[in-house]
């Protein structure tokens, strides 16, 4: 609708941010798991092939969600029709969206020794993670500002923030077992930035200008991207070039008890990633008027995109990746395995606690996940599974009743379908083990580790440490 992309509307129809991260995945043996949990196992004793891999076939997982004037997010989604007139002013919390995206698209597991149960793993995955919170004030300011003369804001109605980037992870995993109940797994990652977009207006105002009667609108705050319009978006700008290099580590450990209880602690992606000297950055302090004339509507939209993009400083600058802290804890009971799950983002508000009900027959299992969001959000997940000891194939959803709903209503056309907060996810994969049997030493003499074997990477560590006291 709008030819010029104010970096606004860009972040709030593209905000990214994580959310739920399939959770009904955990402690599974997959390769998900095996990858985003690094003490976890993948491969097991007598019954798996030496190598897993997802052969560039789907491993696919993204979440969406939007808080707020959710009237007006299906009206725009399910009908393509931008329209503020409906929108509430005056109301003092902010709209939240968020959504986050993590693609698999190329593993590699091998199984290394029978001692210590170590694993090597190599992944090349394509994520996307940001937030965004903005008013209703700067939805009508944008398309619909003659309401804000008869409805004048107060101060700092149009404080909006949110951030979103794009990037590729190269990464390697280890995991070992350091007793036959402890285990420790690390993974190592190289970064490569794709596309990063951040806006925060910290202090903002309307009023009309007493010397001529016009609205004049003011802005304060800072602006940093790696573009200023859309049409400099590409496929290109998606390929890792490492033009914005990164690293990141994520360090996990595991433990079963003799009771059967099973306890997992990771802390995950916790990196940084340098933006090239050809970013843009701009410190925002500016006043745009608004002029009574047919095309003024054009003419301030134009003003408020020049006054947060015209003339930024080209420098580089950094950004963190949104590391995250999760614990689980999870027993058995025949058929059914009940888990808790609390996952904390650390850098910024969002995170997660779930109750995982997973119930296995055979090679088939069936979970059902309800969580509560950080941001007061309810969500129900469902998943689907068939896993065999060299293949597993799975599809679910963390927010099942919203993605069905939204799903009807897009493609139904109609912004009446649903109910509440708008939102949508759906996640799938394919895993594949080959290779030679990973048995015990006794049933076979190709397997690989056996012999004289040095200690794991972790018992070496920790007997420095040791050492020392």
């Amino acid at each position: 609708m709008l030819k010029k992309a104010l970096p606004i509307l860009l972040l709030i129809l593209c905000a990214q941010q994580l959310m739920a991260q399939q959770y009904g995945l955990f402690n599974t043996k997959t390769l998900f798991d095996g990858f985003e949990n690094p003490a976890q196992k993948v491969f097991t004793l007598d019954s798996s092939r030496q190598y897993a891999s997802n052969f560039l076939l789907p491993y696919l997982g993204i979440n969406a969600a939007s808080k707020g004037n959710s009237d007006f997010v299906r009206k725009l989604f399910n009908e393509q029709i931008y329209n503020t007139a409906n929108v509430p002013l005056g109301q003092k919390s902010l709209n939240t969206v968020y959504q986050h995206t993590n693609a698999y698209l190329l593993t590699l597991k091998i199984f290394n020794s029978y001692k210590y149960q170590k694993e090597l793993g190599f992944s090349w995955q394509l994520r996307t993670d940001g937030l965004l919170k903005y008013t209703n004030e700067s939805l009508v300011l944008v398309d619909n500002y003659p309401r804000l003369e008869n409805e004048m804001p107060k101060s700092g109605a149009f404080n909006d923030k949110g951030y979103a980037q794009t990037y590729h992870q190269f990464s390697v995993t280890y995991r070992e077992n350091y007793t036959k109940r402890l285990s420790f797994g690390a993974k190592l990652s190289l970064l490569s930035g794709t596309s990063y977009n951040q806006l925060k207006i910290t202090d903002s105002d309307l009023d009309i200008n007493q010397t001529n009667g016009l609205l004049s609108a003011r802005f304060v705050g800072n602006y940093r991207s790696t573009f200023k319009d859309v049409n400099e978006l590409s496929t290109n700008t998606f390929m890792p070039t490492f033009r914005n290099p990164g690293a990141s580590i994520s360090f996990g450990t595991s433990y079963q008890s003799k009771s059967g209880y099973f306890l997992m602690a990771n802390l995950k992606d916790l990196g940084f990633i340098r933006w090239n000297s050809d970013s843009y950055t701009k410190n925002v302090n500016e006043i745009i008027e608004i002029e009574g004339t047919a095309d003024s509507k054009q003419q301030f939209q134009n003003r408020l995109s020049d006054a947060l993009l015209k003339d930024p400083e080209r420098r580089g600058f950094y950004s963190a990746t949104n590391a995250k802290i999760d614990v689980m804890l999870s027993k058995s009971f025949g058929l059914w395995t009940p888990s808790f799950i609390v996952s904390k983002d650390l850098f910024f508000t969002g995170g997660d606690a779930v109750m995982v009900n997973k119930f296995r027959y055979n090679s088939f299992s069936v979970s059902a996940s309800p969580t509560y969001n950080f941001h007061q959000l309810f969500y129900l997940g469902l998943q689907t599974m068939y896993q065999t000891p060299n293949f597993e194939v799975f599809l679910g959803s963390d927010d099942v009743l919203k993605t069905t709903s939204q799903v009807q209503g897009i493609l139904n056309k109609d912004a009446t379908i649903g109910t509440g907060y708008n939102g949508a996810s759906v996640y799938f994969g394919i895993g594949i083990k080959f290779g030679n049997h990973v048995e015990h030493p006794q049933n076979s003499s190709t397997m690989p580790g056996i012999g004289e074997e040095s200690p794991g990477l972790f018992k070496r560590m920790f007997s420095i440490f040791s050492k020392k006291k």
